[in-house]
This record gives structure tokens, sequence and C-alpha cells, in this order.
């Protein structure tokens, strides 16, 4: 399919001007699998990563690095806080990651956890964060300037500002532009891995949709919506009976303080191994046919504000919060849904540093003449000069339903009849000429219920494979804590 259609992948939000301090951290907490460590720093590998030897410590660089140029009368301005595998993270990564933390649960109006208990989440965070990043790069994955710029300026859109205004906003607030940017392509990256190493290896069979859609049909008529919040104790990968014992132990624990009236948010921020910890546990709402079976059984049991018994997942021990419950209006019901199909064709023309936005224009309108003047077919111009990978097949789009292009493409290509060839078309990928073949219109009720459908059983099954993987990932990463030497 055309890189140009919406391809439906995370789209990323920047808060508004006033927080925009804050927007690098929590697209960071967007990061798939920050799944976090209990265990308290230790000049050790963490449980459960492989007994393989330590890797020395990177050396101090001139001029640059982590560390100040050796003298007489040099301070220290940063130290090596954590080695993660063959990469580091600083003091002072951490103290910024804390300080925008604590500002953002401060703004949040959230109970603050003890600041050892906290920057020990906040420094699992980054280690978790560190590990898949490394990942990625071990694996090939990377994100070229042009696909930043494109995201930056969506965020930018988003915000209803230029690119440079939020710069500016984001500079006057001490977030520096360029770091700014590679947090985006970290967070980019770290989506492109997700997708390639749990999101395409997710797999939902015609059975299990008609299984599914069999109980909605019973259970339609008492569908709720759940709030919900959870503390998750981890179990290390390969752990013993006796690391499990523990950590049952500690969730045990925890269950026993909030029975007596502790706080769930503070005791999320402070226990929990979930990467929503330091949003209290907030989860939000949730869909319970959306989440893994025995969690849905335990909830529907609750009254809001009541919390779960421990329960025991491949992942660790869950305690869930219900926080509230509505219902969902007229569920049950599946209304006609009679949709309009565009079959279309386009040519794209991409701007590039040698290939100006004018130059490509002017191409277009001699391409578009010869098309209309019937000089040349549209096929014909497609393959000889689109820039998409639809060029080889004459720029054959094939049908598409609403939503499947980009706002700047569809509206257009809405407005042109069949047979017609557009204007010049202009949207973050470049410049096109849409020529739309033929339209029909089809009732898609039942193909709209059996995808949605499958929609849920597959985040059902991401949600359960996203933990697994992010605990794996961190628990194989070699981890020693330096702050104290």
């Amino acid at each position: 399919m055309s890189a140009f259609l919406n391809m439906r992948t995370t789209r990323l939000h920047l808060p508004r001007p006033h927080q925009l301090k804050l927007a690098a951290v929590l697209l960071c907490a967007l990061a798939a699998g920050d799944v976090l460590a209990q265990a308290k720093p230790a000049a050790k590998p963490a449980a459960g990563a492989p007994a393989a030897a330590a890797p020395a410590a990177p050396a101090a660089k001139p001029n640059g690095g982590f560390l100040p140029p050796a003298s007489s009368s040099a301070h220290v301005i940063d130290s090596v806080y954590v080695i993660v595998n063959d990469d580091v993270i600083t003091r002072r990564e951490v103290d910024l990651r804390m300080a925008e933390i604590t500002q953002r649960l401060k703004a949040q109006g959230a109970q603050m956890p003890a600041e050892e208990d906290l920057r020990r989440q906040v420094v699992e965070a980054m280690i978790t964060e560190r590990a898949q990043l490394q990942l990625a790069k071990e694996m090939g994955v990377r994100v070229d300037d042009t696909t930043l710029d494109r995201a930056i300026g969506r965020i930018a859109e988003n915000q209803k500002m230029s690119v440079q205004d939020m710069r500016n906003a984001m500079e006057k607030d001490g977030l520096p532009f360029a770091q700014f940017r590679e947090q985006i392509r970290n967070e980019i990256m770290m989506q492109r891995l997700v997708e390639h190493e749990v999101d395409s290896k997710i797999q939902v069979t015609d059975a299990e949709i008609d299984t599914y859609m069999a109980a909605e049909k019973a259970a339609a008529a008492d569908r709720v919506e759940m709030d919900i919040a959870q503390i998750l104790v981890r179990i290390p990968e390969n752990a013993s009976p006796e690391q499990i014992a523990a950590r049952k132990a500690r969730a045990d624990e925890v269950a026993r303080q909030l029975r007596t009236g502790a706080d769930f948010a503070k005791i999320a921020a402070t226990y929990s191994d979930s990467p929503d910890a330091l949003k209290g546990g907030a989860v939000g709402w949730r869909d319970p046919d959306r989440l893994p079976p025995i969690f849905a059984s335990e909830l529907r049991k609750l009254k809001p504000g009541q919390i779960t018994p421990v329960v025991r997942t491949n992942v660790g021990f869950h305690i869930i919060k219900l926080v509230n419950e509505r219902k969902l209006a007229d569920a049950q019901k599946t209304d006609q849904a009679v949709v309009q199909q565009t079959h279309a064709r386009h040519i794209l023309l991409k701007i590039t540093p040698t290939q100006s936005e004018d130059d490509a224009r002017k191409k277009l309108a001699e391409i578009r003449q010869k098309i209309v003047s019937k000089q040349a077919t549209f096929e014909d111009m497609a393959r000889q000069y689109s820039n998409d990978g639809s060029a080889s097949k004459g720029g054959d789009l094939g049908w598409l339903f609403p939503g499947d292009a980009l706002t700047e493409f569809e509206t257009p290509m809405n407005d042109v009849k069949p047979g017609e060839v557009s204007d010049i078309v202009k949207t973050p990928f470049g410049l096109h000429l849409i020529q739309v073949v033929e339209r029909k219109s089809e009732d898609v009720s039942k193909e709209k219920e059996r995808s949605a459908a499958r929609q849920v059983l597959t985040d059902r099954k991401r949600q359960e494979a996203l933990e697994d993987w992010g605990r794996q990932v961190r628990d194989r990463a070699y981890v020693e804590f330096r702050e104290d030497k």
C-alpha cells in the first residue's frame, strides 16, 4: 500500500505550550514494553540477567563524553550512573528525568512517593528504554531525518503551531529542540521495533472471531466499560521458586496496605513494576473484553473503588482497581453501515533537495496536460514519473475506504468524478495527481463487525505479548549500577 496512506500508527501529540517541558518524558512513556524491575540498585547484574562477564565501564572521553578532561583542578560535571549492556545512563540524565516526572506528578495532584522509591522507578524505566533502543539499533531500525521532520511537523500541526513556534516555546521552558528531536526519533524507533517484534507475530483466527462474536451476542445487554488502575509486581524471567515466593509476598503486602486504606496511586508509584506506575497505575477506560480473561473475570465481581485479589500471570502478580464503570450505550446494536469506496490511482512527486516544490508543480502540470489531452495515459505517466511504490502498477491504489488515506489526500479525491484527474494536491509526502477510476457503495456491517472483533482479540493478545516481550528484553540486559562508585 502506498506510503501516504494512513496506516493507523501511533499519533504523537504534544502538550499545550505551558506543558512543552514535559513533552519528552510523556512521549518516552509511550514506549511499548516499559516493564520496570523492582530489585534495589546494587553493583551487580540485575536478577534474571545472563551470567555473562561484566563489560568494562566506558572510559572517560577527552573533550566531551561523560567525564571532563583530566586535570588536577577538574570537577566532575557528570558521571556514569548505570551501565546497560554496552551503553551508559549518566547521573545527569537520571536527574533530568526525575525533575520531569516530579513536575508531572505534582501537576496532576498525585501523592508523591518517597524520593528513593521514585528514583528507583525512574531508573528502571530508563534501563528498559535503553535496552529496547539498543535492540532496535542492533536490528537495523533507523529513522531518517525526512521521516522525523514529518512527525515533528504533525505534532506542531496538532497543536496549531508552526514548528518554529513550538521550538521557541520548548526552548523557553528549558528543553533543547535537538534533544526533543532525538526523543521523537527514539519513540518512532521503539514503535517500529514493537511492530516487528510483537505486532507482526500476533495472529487471530476466524474460529477465534466466531467464538468471540457468539459470546458477545449473548452478553451484549450487560456490556460496560471500566476505568481501571493496576499494580504489577514483576517476576524475573527464569525466576527460581524462592524468587517467585518473594515476589508473591511483596504483592500480598501491597494488597494488605491497600485493604487498610493506603492510597492506590501512591502505592503504585512506589511499588509497581508496570509502565504506568509513574501515573499512579492509571490504565484508563477499557472494554473488559479487550483485557486478558483472568482480569475481566475478577473485575466483573467488583464495585467501583474495590480491588481484585492478587492475580498471577506469566509476567508477575497483579492487583487491579476498578476506579469506575459505565454502560456502553447501544453496544448490542449493529446498524447498517453503507460506505462509499473509491478506486483511485495517483502520481506522486516528492519534494527533495534536487527537486523543489516549484519544479514538481511544473512537472505535474505538464503530466496532467498530457493525460487530459489524451497524449498519454495516467498509468503510463505514473509508471514513468511517480515516486511512490504504486508506480509499477500504474499508480493503482485499489479500493479505498473512508479514512484509509490522509485527509489532505482523501478530501480532494472525494471531489473528483470517476474518469477525471484532480488538480495538483499537496500532502506531507509531496505533490500528487489523483485519478478516480470508479466508486461503489457497499453495506459493510458484517465486515465491520468482524473487523471490530478481530481488533478486540488482537488488542487482548498484544497486551499480554507486549508485557512478556518487555520483561524478556529487560531481564536479558546486562545491568551494573555505578552510582556509589
